[in-house]
C-alpha cells in the first residue's frame, strides 16, 4: 500500500520572526516535502497576516513526524492532516 500524507499548515497573524522559523524548519526539511502550496489572501490594497501552505510529504514516517514536532512549536500555526491510502 502507498501512502500519500498531506500536511496543511494555517498561518494565523504571521510575525517576521515566525515568518522567518517556518521557512528555516521547511527548508531543514526539503527533501521530504515533494510538493509546496501557498495562498495567500491578498489584493492590490491588503496582504494579509493569514494564510495557508499545504505540503504533499514523502519520505520516512520518522522524519515527517520530526517535520511535524518542530512545526507544533511555531506560533499563530494550525495543522491539520490528511492521509490517502492506495492499494496499488
Amino acid at each position: 500500500m502507498n501512502e500519500i500524507r498531506i500536511l496543511g499548515l494555517y498561518i494565523n497573524h504571521k510575525s517576521k520572526d515566525e515568518a522567518v522559523k517556518l521557512q528555516n524548519i521547511l527548508s531543514k526539511y526539503g527533501c521530504i516535502i515533494r510538493t509546496r502550496l501557498g495562498l495567500n489572501n491578498m489584493d492590490e490594497n491588503y496582504n494579509s497576516k493569514n494564510g495557508l501552505i499545504i505540503l504533499e510529504l514523502v519520505g520516512p514516517m520518522e522524519e515527517i513526524l520530526h517535520l511535524e514536532n518542530e512545526l507544533i512549536n511555531i506560533n499563530g500555526l494550525q495543522i491539520d492532516r490528511m492521509i490517502f491510502i492506495s492499494e496499488r
